[in-house]
């Protein structure tokens, strides 16, 4: 099925998650259905991480943790930022198939619904909010989702962004922002020759899963062949920003230029080099620069740490994850404590507090 709204990614981003994806993830792609792929999935995965440690620190865990661990059906992909639909079936059409769906699995969740996204059209606003609205009706219970930072393009130069920041950030930023005259910054388009060289892409993957290793977060493993793919697609829009210490690459990332905007989706950092070189921080205004100059509307930063992007100069919108619970002792059990699984919401109504 090919989709065409909420999409702030090319569509071969999509194609080759459905080719080569995470480990352990079987996907779909039916003509009559949007994506989806199931997995066995840890119902703790997106719980406050204080919460979680809690649990897991229970007598025993190791053994009756398994229990949580459930046969789950995610509609959408985890390479993009919003769940990708079609204008082919109308709202109602689209909760029936899900419903049906859903039937053969014992959880299954709507992933990433935007609520009223900058980043998008006000039609595909519209249509995310039918479907919210509609499903609920139908008995899916809402689940408040994650932050994805972005940053408007509206500044003339760095100077500007960095004089909207507090004294202190600001003053932190530079000390760190020093740390980029001693790198060399590389940009490579996607299917460039280098990417034919497969030790050069197997580094590089390297460096993504040291990232992912480090994360407090496992979901999604992402596959070598899926970063061979991208990184050798040429038609793509993708940029590729390495940052070089002499011979040496101390981290990279990858983004794509698509409707307009930057978008940020891969990062591989070589541990400690990249710390020692404040690379996260760096990283951040080498885009910032890139999306200023080329006359984009905004850099999108993703869902990882919305604290550290808060601090970065970032704004936020919220999207909305639907579920369908098979079991009815199963489906009241998490109604009653769905508020544990909205980490991010809690961090953003926390944040307004102490404004």
């Amino acid at each position: 099925m090919q989709t065409d709204l909420n999409q702030l990614e090319p569509q071969s981003l999509v194609d080759a998650f459905l080719k080569h994806p995470p480990e352990t993830f079987k996907v779909f792609n039916a003509p009559n259905f949007l994506p989806f792929f199931t997995t066995n999935f840890n119902l703790l995965t997106t719980l406050d991480i204080p919460v979680k440690k809690k649990i897991e620190s229970v007598i025993g865990y190791s053994y009756w943790g398994r229990l949580l661990h459930l046969e789950t059906c995610f509609i959408g992909t985890t390479v993009t930022e919003y769940t990708p639909l079609t204008q082919q079936f109308q709202v109602n059409e689209v909760v029936e198939q899900f419903k049906k769906n859903a039937k053969k699995h014992t959880l299954t969740i709507i992933k990433d619904l935007p609520l009223n996204s900058p980043l998008l059209s006000e039609y595909e606003n519209q249509y995310s909010q039918a479907l919210i609205q509609a499903a609920e009706r139908a008995g899916f219970l809402s689940v408040e989702g994650q932050a994805l930072a972005y940053v408007p393009i509206d500044f003339e130069h760095r100077e500007e962004y960095l004089s909207r920041l507090s004294k202190s950030r600001r003053k932190n930023l530079k000390r760190k922002l020093k740390s980029l005259n001693e790198l060399r910054v590389q940009r490579l388009a996607t299917g460039s020759e280098e990417f034919k060289d497969a030790q050069f892409r197997a580094q590089l993957y390297a460096l993504f899963l040291a990232v992912y290793n480090q994360s407090e977060i496992h979901f999604d493993l992402l596959t070598p062949a899926f970063f061979d793919e991208i990184l050798q697609d040429a038609q793509s829009a993708g940029q590729v920003f390495f940052y070089w210490k002499e011979n040496t690459l101390v981290g990279y990332n990858i983004c794509y230029e698509y409707q307009n905007n930057l978008v940020d989706k891969y990062i591989g950092l070589n541990y400690p080099l990249a710390t020692q070189y404040n690379l996260y921080f760096i990283s951040w205004f080498v885009n910032l620069d890139y999306a200023k100059q080329r006359g984009l509307e905004h850099y999108i930063a993703g869902w990882t740490d919305p604290e550290v992007k808060s601090q970065l100069g970032a704004k936020f919108t919220f999207t909305q994850h639907l579920v369908w619970v098979r079991q009815p002792a199963l489906r009241f059990i998490l109604g009653k404590f769905r508020h544990l699984f909205e980490s991010d919401s809690h961090w953003h109504e926390q944040m307004k507090e102490t404004k």
